[in-house]
C-alpha cells in the first residue's frame, strides 16, 4: 500500500534526515520526500496498519530533526 503525506520541513537538510527516518522505521518499505513539493510518499510492507507504523515514523523523525513535521 502506498500513502502520500503532506510535510512540514524548511530545509533540504532536514528533509533528508526525515526521509531517511521514515524509510529506516519498520514497517516502510520505501520513501520519498520531495522538498519541492512538501509531499512524503511511503509505501508500506503488506498486512501493516499505515497509520501505527507512521506513528513509529513521526517519533524517528523528530529523534532526527526537531524542524520538521509530517502533517497526518
Amino acid at each position: 500500500m502506498k500513502k502520500t503525506y503532506k510535510v512540514d520541513v524548511d530545509c533540504a537538510n532536514c528533509a533528508n534526515k526525515m526521509e531517511d527516518a521514515v524509510k529506516n522505521t519498520k514497517g516502510v518499505k520505501d520513501a520519498v520526500l520531495n522538498f519541492m513539493t512538501l509531499k512524503l510518499k511511503v509505501e508500506f510492507e503488506d498486512g501493516l496498519n499505515p497509520q501505527d507504523v507512521m506513528q513509529d515514523a513521526i517519533i524517528n523523525c523528530k529523534k532526527a530533526t526537531s524542524e520538521g513535521e509530517i502533517l497526518l
